[in-house]
Order: structure tokens, then C-alpha cells, then sequence
């Protein structure tokens, strides 16, 4: 059994949904080492999230962000949380519906994405920062 772990920082990105797949793999090379295994992928944030989905058209992540905002709208008077902008409770609630992690296979030393998926960083904040990740890998 192999086992692997990396922490790694993503650059700031605008808000809107990021492709991010191949930071993952350059920072994982052990998985080229795994024939059978898992690969678990965690954001350390509230404000941001991950999701798989869509890697090939972009019009796909422009209508993924105008969906989130218009179901999860800014400036709404009965939000508590606002001492950090009106970008920022609406940005909790909406990584709180995609998710902070994905996981997925790794297969024959790739992982085991569908022909046209992706993973996306969800940037919910319209200045996020940097990102941290945690890339966890599994396998024989």
C-alpha cells in the first residue's frame, strides 16, 4: 500500500469556477505510482469549494457561477454574518452546497476522471486569496 499526502497552495483566482486538475496532479506525481487506488482532495475554507463537473466548455463554469448567484444572492437584509463584505455569507452558504472535498478514483496511474470532467475550485469570494488544499492518495 502507498500512501501520499501533499498540502499546496492555489494562487488567488477571481471568483467564478476554476479548472484546477492539473494543479492536483503536478503536485501528486506518486499517482503514475498507483495502479488501484483513491485520491481524496480537501479545501481548507468556508468560502470556497470543490466540485467535478464540465472541463471541457467554458460557458459551463460562466453559467455554474450565475446560477449560485442568482439562487444565493448578495446583499440579502436578513443575513447575520456581514462584517466581512456582502460577498461573504452568501460565499459560506454556497460552499456549504457544492462541498469542501471530492474524491476519485485512480486507475492505472491516472486519475479515473469521466472524459469531460474536471475538478473545479469554486471561488465564492470576489477577493478569496490564496487556497489551501490537501491532497490525500491511496493505493497498490
Amino acid at each position: 500500500m502507498k500512501i501520499f499526502q501533499h498540502a499546496l497552495k492555489l494562487k488567488p483566482r477571481s471568483r467564478g469556477f476554476h479548472l484546477i486538475t492539473q494543479d492536483i496532479v503536478r503536485a501528486s506525481p506518486e499517482i503514475a505510482d498507483i495502479g488501484v487506488g483513491m485520491c481524496f482532495v480537501f479545501i481548507q475554507h468556508t468560502s470556497a469549494s470543490l466540485s467535478i463537473n464540465e472541463n471541457a466548455d467554458p460557458t459551463v463554469r460562466r453559467d455554474f457561477e450565475m446560477f449560485f448567484n442568482k439562487s444565493v444572492p448578495e446583499n440579502d437584509p436578513d443575513y447575520l454574518h456581514t462584517d466581512e463584505g456582502s460577498d461573504d455569507m452568501p460565499a459560506h452558504l454556497k460552499a456549504s452546497l457544492l462541498g469542501s472535498s471530492v474524491s476519485i478514483p485512480i486507475r492505472n496511474g491516472r486519475l479515473a476522471l469521466g472524459t469531460w470532467q474536471g475538478i473545479y475550485l469554486c471561488e465564492h469570494r470576489d477577493y478569496g486569496g490564496e487556497r489551501a488544499i490537501l491532497v490525500t492518495g491511496w493505493g497498490e
